[in-house]
């Protein structure tokens, strides 16, 4: 075990106490909800809610570009995000002039993305929705993106997504563990979605992860691998193949970059990296130091690649990158065990289902 490591879970077990009484404050939280002293509130559309048990990154927002994905073609989708990070406050909407500091790194990729859906974002969902609602009435279904645990709003459609080698039920809570809800919140969750998975994960292997999580019978379990596309230049997005004669300066400020480093790894000859911490808001200094750092590789063949969510902060230095060999490493979801089908029917059957009762309904 690397000696940081040690350090870290040795301090985080110092922190014991405080995690016991975390987790005293958020049981208690969760009872008063169950026994509806205090109150969830419901809204008449369909509204999905992706979002987990933990803190870091479990893959939330390439399940909501999936939704989107799946969704836009029939619906007038809406995506609603708390905007982590933004250096604004409130209800906001993604307009034409929006950025990343304004509206927060993922939900300016979803704009970026998918020009087609709404992207709002704001802290207090319950106070935004009727906002978005206002400002666009067009709106048939609103994708909640990481409220899982914001319990004033009763989703029709919960998505809980724990990552295959941390699972939720081997967690304890902050600041001991990574939980900042407790495990058997997850009795709320109509799907669970084990995410991260490595595409050969085998049947034995994911028998062994449902009988751990042990669902509810009425609860749906899906396995999920990360699936890369070709990248795009940051600015022209024009894009090119990685391939294994290529060394690549990886620039990466996303809370977990392991998958992405295997990734690398395995499909290009060498890589070296900038890591940054999670939402980091680049710099001019990181900018003239990135460019150090490429100058100084030694290869026939280089480039540098980032993250989406990475790049929509980096885009504010467009100009100074456009003749830089700078791309963008699209991720997106792969389903395993052929489950996207019955992911997909189960969805688009809850926004269906929800909309015949809906039109039933007296005026």
């Amino acid at each position: 075990m690397h000696l940081n490591n040690i350090f870290l879970r040795s301090f985080r077990i110092l922190l014991f106490p405080f995690a016991l009484l975390y987790g005293a404050v958020v049981i208690l939280r969760n009872w008063m909800y169950d026994k509806e002293i205090l109150k969830s509130g419901s809204f008449n559309l369909p509204i999905i809610c992706v979002g987990n048990l933990s803190v870091g990154g479990t893959g939330k927002s390439p399940m909501v570009e999936y939704l989107a994905g799946l969704l836009k073609e029939h619906y007038k989708v809406a995506t609603l995000s708390r905007g982590y990070m933004r250096r604004t406050k409130g209800y906001l909407l993604a307009g034409p002039d929006s950025t990343a500091l304004e509206i927060g790194d993922e939900p300016m990729q979803f704009h970026l993305k998918h020009p087609e859906i709404s992207v709002a974002v704001g802290e207090v969902r319950n106070e935004a929705i009727p906002q978005l609602l206002y400002d666009v009435p067009s709106t048939q279904l609103i994708i909640l993106d990481d409220a899982f645990q914001h319990r004033p709003i009763r989703a029709g459609l919960n998505i809980l997504l724990t990552e295959c080698t941390d699972l939720y039920v081997d967690d304890f809570f902050l600041p001991t563990g990574g939980l900042r809800d407790q495990k058997n919140s997850a009795s709320r969750a109509d799907i669970i979605v084990v995410t991260k998975c490595r595409p050969e994960l085998s049947e034995q292997e994911s028998r062994v992860i449902r009988q751990k999580l042990n669902p509810l019978p009425r609860q749906q379990v899906f396995f999920t691998s990360i699936q890369y596309g070709n990248p795009y230049h940051l600015v022209s997005r024009k894009p090119i193949h990685l391939h294994k004669e290529m060394e690549v300066l990886l620039v990466c400020g996303i809370a977990n970059p392991e998958p992405l480093k295997k990734y690398l790894h395995d499909e290009t000859q060498t890589y070296e990296a900038c890591y940054y911490s999670d939402h980091h808001i680049f710099s001019v200094d990181d900018i003239r130091e990135i460019r150090k750092r490429y100058d100084a590789m030694d290869a026939r063949e280089k480039i540098i690649i980032t993250t989406e969510k990475d790049a929509v902060r980096l885009l504010k230095y467009g100009d100074e990158l456009a003749d830089a060999p700078f791309f963008v490493l699209p991720i997106g979801v792969r389903f395993l065990f052929s489950g996207a089908r019955n992911f997909n029917d189960l969805v688009v059957h809850f926004v269906q289902h929800f909309s015949q009762e809906d039109e039933q309904k007296p005026a």
